[in-house]
């Protein structure tokens, strides 16, 4: 057997333990997602070892989407770092046996201060299981590691039962990308959304008037290559039309060469001023589903001075 044989062996191995895990999430799954959410305090997560590096991991991404969360490590907890933790905070205790000294040690201290227990772990029928308010089984039946000793497969578990918890709380909270940025400022994501429309808008306005024909719609908005043209009266912007727009005139008019723009276009438009972070662009396309934004010199002026699209934001560096 070739090394990358044995690989693919190891991950169809772990895979497999996964879908049996996925099978058998209990109920408290559902009610510790909801103690989370509705929590006053933060979420605690705490470890020891390789299960605490998988514990420090949970507790990062939390973080980083918008739950208030950190990670204690279970030894320094009982040398003073239990001083981080209050009463109205939710302490998770991981450990793959469920008998891990340093993770029982702490557990009287933290129903003196009164935190509510969730314990992570291998093994339901465990003294730390037992213990704790609520149970997540990360139970694998066998470790990837050929002496089955080594935590892999339930590291692997356990990251996995991080993730689903981490990606529950975000659709629970409505975390958008503008959100992630706020906590990542120094991601290419951060540096994307943070920056100003200004930043990365188009000043070529797509433009025609009302009386252009449908050829004229389609050579102005191929030569902007952004999908949409505004439509003036004069010097005044009337309305807009995409590329959606024409696709819906196609399928109205059985001629569409005579159509003109006042008879295509949508008279209302979204727009946001240039000052205006990308981020703000991106919740607005987002709230009502669209892909451009007409710019304006500031909130109150009716002038357009440029185009930010999704690709700008998507592609801003």
């Amino acid at each position: 057997m070739t090394y990358s044989q044995r690989a693919k062996q190891i991950f169809d191995e772990e895979i497999a333990e996964l879908v049996k895990l996925s099978e058998a999430i209990s109920p408290d799954f559902d009610k510790v997602v909801e103690l989370i959410y509705q929590s006053r305090g933060k979420l605690v997560v705490m470890g020891i070892g390789k299960t605490g590096i998988i514990g420090h991991k949970i507790a990062s991404s939390l973080a980083s989407t918008g739950t208030s969360a950190i990670f204690v490590n279970a030894a320094e907890a009982v040398h003073g770092d239990l001083g981080m933790i209050n009463g109205t905070d939710i302490v998770m205790l991981v450990s793959n046996s469920g008998s891990t000294n340093e993770i029982l040690n702490v557990i009287a201290p933290l129903r003196k201060i009164g935190c509510t227990l969730v314990a992570m772990t291998g093994d339901t029928g465990s003294r730390l299981a037992q213990e704790c308010d609520y149970v997540l089984s990360v139970h694998v039946d066998h470790e990837a590691c050929p002496l089955d000793l080594a935590p892999s497969t339930s590291t692997t578990a356990t990251l996995v039962m991080g993730d689903a918890l981490m990606v529950c709380l975000m659709e629970k909270r409505a975390f958008k990308a503008e959100n992630f940025a706020v906590y990542h400022p120094g991601g290419a994501l951060g540096r994307r959304l943070l920056a100003r429309v200004k930043n990365n808008m188009t000043e070529a306005v797509p433009r025609v008037q009302l009386d252009a024909n449908f050829r004229e719609l389609v050579h102005e908005m191929s030569d902007k290559h952004l999908g949409m043209t505004m439509v003036y009266d004069g010097k005044k912007c009337v309305g807009i039309i995409t590329d959606g727009d024409l696709r819906r005139a196609i399928q109205r008019y059985d001629d569409v060469q005579n159509v003109t723009a006042a008879e295509v276009m949508t008279p209302s438009y979204k727009h946001i001023h240039k000052e205006a972070l990308m981020s703000d662009a991106l919740a607005v396309m987002d709230r009502y589903d669209i892909t451009t934004l007409a710019v304006t010199e500031t909130p109150e002026s009716e002038d357009i001075i440029g185009i930010i699209s999704i690709h700008h934001i998507i592609n801003f560096n």
